[in-house]
């Protein structure tokens, strides 16, 4: 599927769906976006503006040679980001940007919400983008925006995590606390501090390159586009920083969480070794009452059978009352 994105009168911007039999504006769009292209749109565009597009296997390749680089003309960047951050399990796809004279072109296999946040704000209303370069620029700062809100949920539920493991805990509470759905919790928040943590080192080095790359038409161009990246590249590092302080926060919640399975489990193996104890004279005694020996001094005694008894819970009492002296119950 192919989006189009056209500069019109007035400082609009207008989206067109490119049907498979209709014209593809090659001069007048700002963006081309290319979501889940098929073999036959590759080729359009491919023969269009003259370029070579990476395929989806290209583009999931981490060397930044095959991520980062330039043929003629145009300028290919390929970043990872987090996707589907709502849903159970989140994602990182790759995305690609290709920076060809004034015309952006990005091709995608997942539909993040920074884009579509992005691509619906740029249509409600006039917009001094008027590049690519714009266009590229305002992508990196929808995706800023949208992982700052990821990390502002990881924040509330770490907080809400610490809340229930330690003071729900402590609260005397008689109903039991699960830690197995907070290790579940935990994981899940560390599945979106590292989509986030990728999705940041991605941005880091689109930003650097294209800096290296970027060639201005004017000096009005390049002033305004370095106060933007300047901008963008202090968010992205405080954004870095607090992702690195949640990941802590998350290691040190994920290892009290398992100290205190362990405190649980030896809690309860502590509570069968007190029981073998306290049932271990009485069975002592029982075994030596139940031997079969004719000559016994309390086999022909009438207070034999309670003698026994007496003594076995006797046994079992002594041990409990020394244990709860103890504080070991």
């Amino acid at each position: 599927m192919i989006h189009a994105f056209i500069a019109s009168k007035g400082n609009l911007v207008e989206r067109l769906d490119v049907s498979p039999d209709g014209p593809l504006p090659l001069v007048e769009a700002l963006w081309i976006d290319l979501f889940m292209p098929t073999a036959e749109e590759r080729a359009r565009v491919e023969a269009g503006f003259g370029l070579q597009l990476p395929s989806h296997e290209d583009m999931s390749e981490i060397e930044p040679s095959s991520r980062l680089y330039a043929e003629g003309d145009a300028v290919f960047m390929t970043g990872t980001f987090i996707s589907h951050a709502d849903e159970p399990i989140a994602r990182s796809e790759p995305i690609t940007f290709i920076l060809i004279k004034r015309t952006l072109i990005t091709i995608r296999y997942s539909e993040p919400r920074p884009i579509q946040t992005f691509s619906a704000r740029l249509c409600r209303g006039p917009s001094n983008l008027m590049i690519g370069e714009d266009v590229f620029v305002g992508l990196l700062e929808a995706f800023v925006d949208r992982i700052a809100d990821i990390l502002e949920r990881v924040s509330t539920d770490i907080d809400r995590t610490s809340h229930r493991t330690f003071h729900g805990r402590a609260s005397g509470s008689k109903e039991r606390h699960d830690l197995q759905a907070v290790i579940n919790t935990l994981g899940r928040t560390e599945d979106l501090a590292s989509g986030a943590r990728e999705s940041l080192l991605s941005l880091t080095r689109l930003i650097r390159f294209h800096a290296a790359t970027f060639s201005p038409e004017s000096k009005k161009e390049t002033k305004e586009m370095k106060a933007r990246v300047r901008s963008l590249s202090r968010d992205i590092e405080s954004l870095a920083e607090h992702v690195s302080y949640e990941s802590h926060k998350i290691n040190f919640l994920l290892d009290a969480t398992l100290g205190l399975v362990n405190i649980d489990q030896n809690r309860i193996i502590k509570l069968f070794s007190v029981v073998a104890v306290i049932f271990l004279p009485p069975t002592l005694v029982a075994s030596i009452y139940g031997m079969n020996f004719k000559s016994m001094p309390e086999l022909e005694w009438v207070f034999g059978y309670p003698w026994a008894l007496g003594l076995m819970v006797l046994s079992a009492i002594l041990p409990l009352l020394w244990f709860r002296h103890k504080n070991w119950l």
